[in-house]
């Protein structure tokens, strides 16, 4: 995504005729942020840091509480509602961003400098994905929301148990750790600056956290606001297609390494040093030995992830998700909102085209939705303070369209997107000569023949794949990170279309079902779905991958078309689901690919890129990666046994 300012696009809401929903949210988002942005109720902040929080086990937690301060700094002796945030990220770092965008003279600088940079239509167009975070309002969510404070509400950081200042084991999302967010909820309704009515909020972590308390239905929780979250991690970040990801060593090193930094006031160093030397790398060579031997159950689908994975239909407050179609977490955001069994306005769904570095690029800006730290106080008010201010009216989905602008729908995927089949050709494009194998893409089969063979190469660690798995970081260095996949396609096998006859939406998950033949006793099959624009450009709208050893699909958790056809397998993942790769002899794969909403527009291609390395999105644990022998893999073109992508359009392009 650049700084380009869309136009918002009007749709029509059948529910209610005549109305036009408006992606930006119109006079009454124009009212939202005016209440931001106007001389806040309480002149100042009252913070108290490293405040203690007994849990049940003897562990002590600890947060910075932050309250509303009349203009000589003392807290205001009211009672408010609470926002929560849980945190393993050290509290101390968190505050330390607060105090940089607060400082007088930098804070204002950096805010600025977030807001009128730009590099979008240059080489280094990237940098402004990143510096443009500020902006868009997810400093505010990440740190402390003073704008929230000073209008009358109390911020609670708290660190994690085992991470930051906190006592204990750390958990990582696990049930003690769910069960100390209930008692931290429980001693909120406590104090005498409370008021019992509590939200939460928070980015990645903390989004899952919250989402986890929300399905205990603790007293006093009445709504959250989770920004890229998961709901099933396995499948979304930490082995996908039972290939894990470089991005669980690095966020686990990072930390184990933050969690021995405490802040020394009123902290009983003894004890958190006791809890730090029980466990001074948690899972980390459980980890080594999973990724090295195989030896650790949790490189597969194991029951320990049941733990972990929010029940989501058990929530039944107001849910306000927030995601991204190149985040970690892929598709998880539109997956969380479907499955919240809650009436559409008391769930929100909004997701952009970016990373999980960068939620909020842009937002703000004509054409494009509020800014966060406008919709999370939008969210709160309504829901903690019940003031009619139309924020369930917002959306209730509201999508960046890859190679589109941004719309508003009553649901998502679009319902009248049709699953249909494009077929894998052994005729030549004509478009991907750069690339180890030029194939095409068509509507009906051409009932051509043929083999076209991908081997190991490391071409890919040039992609959008690298991007996502490293949450946006290499987007500064743009061309193949971002929007060019053309370097990479050279190490892949590649089918691409002919020119759309017309502007044609995907909407939704898709499959690639492939014949193949593997000569070794395991393949990793990766996928990269891109548009081809007129120039041969090819940007990557999603991916997936599968091990060979991963192909069984259970039936009963996967999504069909009519006809039959997966539109969404489900691939058990366990270790007692592994199937035996036969040398030589075909068999057939589906691969699920990530959900998402794209605009091909007139005169551009869609092109379905087949790789046999992609890291570090996709890194088989050391034993799958030897029995690979590095050899080739081959794509057998058969009509009688055709290969095929599932694709929901909304359009005829006439491919």
């Amino acid at each position: 995504m650049t700084a380009a300012q869309p136009r918002p696009l009007l749709r029509p809401d059948p529910s209610r005729p005549g109305r036009l929903r408006d992606p930006s949210g119109g006079d009454a988002a124009a009212a939202w942020r005016r209440l931001v942005e106007d001389t806040p109720r309480y002149p100042r902040i009252a913070t108290s840091s490293n405040v203690a929080i007994p849990m049940s086990d003897g562990a002590v937690l600890r947060a910075y509480v932050f309250r509303p301060a009349d203009d000589t700094g003392h807290a205001v002796p009211t009672a408010f509602p609470t926002v929560l945030n849980i945190t393993p990220y050290n509290k101390e770092l968190i505050k330390g961003i607060d105090t940089i965008l607060d400082a007088p003279v930098l804070g204002w600088a950096i805010r600025r400098l977030s807001r009128r940079f730009d590099l979008s239509d240059t080489p280094f167009a990237g940098i402004t994905e990143i510096t443009r975070i500020v902006d868009g309002g997810a400093a505010d969510l990440l740190s402390v929301n003073r704008n929230l404070i000073r209008s009358g509400y109390v911020q609670i950081i708290v660190d994690a148990r085992g991470t930051g200042s906190s006592t204990g084991n750390w958990d990582v999302l696990g049930e003690r750790e769910q069960q100390d967010s209930v008692e931290i909820l429980e001693w909120i309704g406590t104090r005498n600056w409370s008021n019992g009515r509590i939200g939460m909020t928070g980015i990645s972590y903390s989004a899952i956290n919250a989402l986890q308390a929300a399905t205990k239905r603790p007293a006093g929780l009445e709504a959250i606001f989770a920004v890229e979250g998961s709901v099933d991690i396995v499948r979304e970040i930490f082995a996908t297609g039972g290939a894990p990801s470089a991005f669980i060593p690095l966020w686990l090193t990072a930390v184990n390494t933050l969690k021995w930094v405490p802040a020394v006031r009123d902290l009983d160093l003894s004890a958190w040093l006791r809890a730090r030397l029980s466990s001074p790398a948690t899972n980390l060579l459980d980890l080594a030995k999973g990724f090295i031997t195989g030896g650790d159950t949790r490189i597969y689908d194991d029951p320990y992830y049941e733990t972990i994975d929010a029940d989501i239909e058990q929530i039944d407050i107001p849910t306000f998700v927030y995601g991204c179609w190149h985040d970690i977490f892929g598709g998880s955001a539109p997956d969380i909102y479907n499955r919240l069994a809650l009436e559409r306005g008391r769930k929100q769904l909004l997701v952009g085209d970016g990373y999980h570095c960068n939620p909020g690029i842009g937002f703000g800006r004509p054409g494009f939705p509020p800014r966060l730290d406008v919709l999370e106080r939008a969210w709160f008010d309504r829901w903690l303070r019940d003031e009619d201010n139309g924020i369930e009216q917002f959306g209730p989905v509201t999508l960046r369209s890859q190679g589109g602008g941004w719309t508003a729908h009553g649901r998502f995927p679009a319902p009248h997107a049709q699953p249909t089949r494009l077929y894998l050709s052994a005729g030549t494009s004509g478009t991907a000569p750069h690339a180890s194998g030029d194939g095409s893409l068509v509507g009906d089969t051409d009932f051509s023949h043929g083999v076209l063979s991908v081997g190991p190469s490391l071409r890919a660690v040039v992609s959008r794949d690298t991007t996502q798995v490293l949450a946006g970081v290499t987007a500064v260095l743009g061309g193949g990170f971002t929007y060019d996949n053309r370097f990479a396609e050279k190490g892949a096998v590649t089918f691409t279309t002919g020119i759309a006859a017309e502007d044609t939406v995907i909407s939704g998950p898709m499959n690639l079902h492939l014949r193949v033949v593997c000569h070794a006793p395991e393949a990793l099959w990766a996928v990269m779905v891109c548009d081809v624009d007129p120039n041969g450009r090819s940007t990557v709208l999603t991916n997936g991958a599968l091990l060979a050893s991963r192909r069984a699909v259970d039936d009963e958790l996967s999504l069909f078309a009519p006809n039959g056809d997966y539109t969404r397998p489900y691939h058990p993942l366990t270790e007692q689901s592994l199937l035996p790769v036969p040398v030589g002899e075909h068999i057939e794969l589906d691969i699920d690919l990530l959900t998402t909403e794209a605009v091909v527009a007139e005169g551009h291609r869609l092109r379905v890129d087949v790789f046999a390395v992609d890291a570090p999105r996709f890194m088989p644990i050391l034993p799958d990666l030897l029995r690979t022998h590095g050899r080739k893999q081959d794509i057998t073109i058969d009509p009688d046994h055709p290969s095929y992508l599932v694709v929901p359009l909304l359009g005829e392009p006439g491919w």
